[in-house]
């Protein structure tokens, strides 16, 4: 068994609850909203208490706050994980908790020895936003390593696993962002992993990440704030007459609009002329236009709309919608 760093002060510690607090530590923009009331727990009996106290009342479970924007003060309960431990089921399988960083597991199984998730390295939040967002990067997605995903519905109180492929999967995309929105409270993760050297890959995967993306609670950003759009192939096809350098990766996607492609948000963003530009206090990241910053006290209001300018000059420009990535609350 193993824990990231908060993981051994969480097991010695009971339910923490606190009225009118900020949620500037819980969210990675930055943004100095207050919760109603906050709530901290650090077992399953703790987060089925919480559950029933506040039945009925307006329920947020968060984690690292990496893909949220606050737009105002939360009326209503913030739930957060304290359990941070981690174990080995057998020599290829891990269980995580759910308030474990996902990037301090990987770390600790780099370390150990292990391998299969250090393509997701430097990937701020914690390891149960790993499934219901489905991360991804460097052509790995959290469904390509996970097993089953534990979880406590929220109504009955009851614990109910799902397979892989019960979590319908999709691009920064599963069925708890969906049907499942509400119900279902991830507990913990079970990866597949495997004996092997990673440190290299791991090492190059972060200083790729840092040479383009902001350094988590240097500069206030949610990661990418934008989704790479899939567009059909006749319209990519077009596209690429006009410009043909753009990059574009055919998807195994498909649907009643045939195969679609993927074409990195992040170009289109660049050719409209968005690299650094700010809005107030918000900023399109200068190293990666996929990133929109909270350069200098922004408002929500701020980043809103510079999204909202950025999104509409896409669309002008190239045809395409490109949606956020980040949820708004």
């Amino acid at each position: 068994m193993f824990h990231c760093p908060q993981g051994a002060i969480g097991e010695c510690r009971a339910m923490q609850v606190v009225s009118n607090i900020s949620l500037l530590p819980y969210n990675t923009f930055g943004i100095d909203a207050k919760a109603k009331l906050f709530i901290e727990y650090y077992s399953l009996d703790e987060l089925c208490e919480a559950l029933k106290m506040h039945k009925g009342e307006r329920i947020l479970h968060i984690g690292q706050g990496s893909n949220l924007l606050f737009t105002k003060d939360f009326d209503g309960v913030i739930l957060h994980s304290g359990m941070a431990r981690a174990r080995f089921l057998d020599d290829e399988t891990v269980e995580a908790q759910n308030g474990l960083r996902l990037d301090d597991m990987i770390a600790q199984l780099t370390d150990m020895g292990y391998s299969g998730l250090e393509k997701l390295s430097l990937i701020p939040g914690e390891v149960g936003a790993s499934a219901v967002q489905n991360v991804g990067a460097y052509g790995v997605e959290a469904k390509d390593v996970i097993l089953r995903v534990n979880t406590l519905d929220v109504e009955t109180l009851e614990e109910r696993v799902f397979s892989n492929e019960e979590c319908r999967f999709g691009y920064r995309d599963s069925a708890f962002k969906h049907e499942l929105k509400g119900r279902y409270i991830v507990t913990s993760v079970v990866y597949k992993v495997k004996p092997g050297d990673a440190t290299k890959t791991r090492e190059e995967i972060i200083r790729t990440r840092m040479a383009k993306l902001p350094t988590v609670g240097e500069v206030g950003s949610a990661g990418s704030f934008f989704m790479n759009p899939f567009v059909p192939e006749e319209k990519a096809n077009e596209l690429l007459k006009q410009y043909p350098d753009m990059p574009n990766f055919p998807s195994l996607q498909g649907g009643e609009r045939g195969r679609l492609v993927k074409i990195p948000a992040a170009w289109l963003i660049e050719q409209c002329g968005w690299k650094g530009k700010m809005l107030g206090g918000a900023q399109v990241w200068p190293k990666q236009p996929l990133v929109i910053v909270n350069a200098n006290h922004a408002t929500p209001d701020e980043i809103i709309a510079l999204a909202a300018q950025v999104s509409a000059s896409v669309k002008e420009k190239f045809g395409i919608d490109i949606r956020p990535e980040v949820n708004y609350i």
